[in-house]
């Protein structure tokens, strides 16, 4: 018998690298996703709880003596609890809405952080607060206040709105790889979302169901 040549079979990498580079993309968005979520979390929940903490704090003389006094975050500024709530909305809406909404979204939680952070570090040295507050205890309008000091909770609320800065940043720049809410639910076990089952025949309830739907029970199924 003759010698038999082997003829060798191309093998098509182009699959296999098209997968090799889908994966460190995935990888990537999965990152990105968890950080965005943990830091905009995070940061929303520490402004909150940093807002109602004491700002500052100093002592007003009544009388022969003085009595003392404190401001929180909240007397001095609302905004940084304010927008600590918009980026929480915001963080969730980025899941909602895709391409153009998404971006929108996104710019919006990175600025709700930038405007709480902006606030906070302002408020570090407000002592208008604090002078109302003596003004209120006194009854005096020209009260002033001895003492001054300010804590460092609003620097704590400064770095906590960077942190809801940071996944706004996060999701402008992956966020269009990032899954949406609604696309899980468009196809339930394979059945088209809005699809409903043929009405059974047998079952009166299932007949008046079908007719208020306007559908007709005895078509051929």
């Amino acid at each position: 018998m003759g010698d038999v040549t082997a003829v060798p079979v191309p093998h098509s990498s182009g699959g296999t690298e098209r997968t090799a580079g889908a994966a460190p993309a995935a990888s990537s968005g999965r990152r990105s996703l968890a950080a965005a979520l943990f830091l905009g979390a995070l940061g929303a929940a520490v402004v909150l709880l940093a807002s109602g903490q004491t700002w500052a704090e100093g002592t007003a003389a009544v009388g022969a003596g003085s009595v003392p006094l404190e401001a929180d975050g909240r007397d001095v500024t609302g905004l940084p609890a304010a927008l600590a709530v918009v980026g929480l909305a915001a963080l969730v809406a980025v899941f909602a809405v895709r391409r153009a909404g998404r971006a929108i979204v996104s710019a919006l939680l990175a600025l709700s952080g930038a405007g709480a952070a902006a606030a906070a570090f302002l408020g570090a040295s407000d002592s208008a607060a604090l002078e109302e507050k003596a003004r209120q205890t006194t009854g005096d309008t020209a009260a002033a206040v001895d003492g001054l000091t300010h804590t460092p909770w609003p620097y704590v609320t400064a770095v906590a709105g960077l942190l809801i800065l940071a996944a706004g940043l996060l999701a402008l720049r992956y966020g269009s790889s990032w899954p949406a809410m609604s696309g899980r639910y468009e196809r339930e076990g394979g059945v088209p979302r809005g699809a409903r089952p043929a009405a059974d025949p047998d079952r009166p309830e299932e007949l008046w169901k079908a007719l208020d739907r306007g559908e007709d029970p005895t078509g051929d199924r």
